[in-house]
């Protein structure tokens, strides 16, 4: 994903002031927002050198999500800018308000369970996706009678079931069914290779410059 966000970027005129990786951590005092798609066990720390030096972050690396209150009130604290996306690509978030709009019209069908797929390449760290929790998390939202998401070693009543894969050379596909005896009902999203992710998250980090608080991509889209 850098490196795809780098050529993107590149190619819209922008300049890379500065990487992480392991060996090198360079000063990013010239630098305008910061593009943070890491590991889950790295990220946390990136984003906060990143806010310490009154640096706006753009992240979508996922897996870390349990501690993304904290990292939230520490962006509030320092006065900083963080925005956060589990999937940058804009298909994959008009996909998401299909999924809430689908969600609100099964409110009233309880004959359908609904269980999220998510697919991706051998190398994706985290499981479930981040994407396909947000799926989940959209659908409890709006049908009632779903309560928290969970994996499928784990189900139990009342829960989204979401089965993970993992496909070489898949980039991402997330499949939300509702089923019932009679007949199934889904909705998909394929993407076709990591560009749609990537030229999202250059576009948002244009977007960044004056910005200030905790931002989604709700604000982004104005949805």
């Amino acid at each position: 994903m850098g490196k795809a966000i780098e050529k993107i970027a590149l190619d819209r005129g922008h300049e890379i002031a500065g990487r992480i990786d392991l060996n090198d951590r360079p000063p990013y005092a010239l630098a305008d927002v910061a593009i943070e798609f890491s590991q889950p066990e790295a990220a946390i720390a990136n984003i906060r050198q990143c806010l310490d030096q009154r640096i706006p972050v753009v992240c979508g690396t996922t897996g870390w999500l349990a501690e993304k209150k904290t990292v939230e009130d520490y962006c509030t604290k320092t006065h900083g800018t963080l925005f956060y996306a589990s999937n940058f690509s804009l298909g994959v978030n008009l996909f998401f308000r299909l999924n809430d709009l689908l969600a609100k019209m099964m409110e009233g069908q309880p004959e359908y369970d609904v269980s999220v797929d998510e697919i991706h390449h051998t190398q994706k760290k985290d499981a479930p996706s981040g994407t396909a929790i947000t799926l989940a998390q959209g659908i409890i939202r709006n049908l009632s009678r779903k309560k928290e998401w969970t994996t499928p070693e784990k189900a139990r009543p009342g829960a989204i079931v979401i089965n993970s894969f993992r496909i070489d050379p898949a980039p991402g596909t997330h499949v939300v069914k509702y089923q019932s005896t009679i007949d199934d009902i889904e909705i998909k999203h394929t993407a076709h290779s990591r560009e749609g992710f990537a030229r999202g998250a250059v576009l948002v980090a244009e977007w960044m410059p004056g910005k200030k608080g905790v931002l989604s991509m709700a604000d982004f889209l104005k949805f």
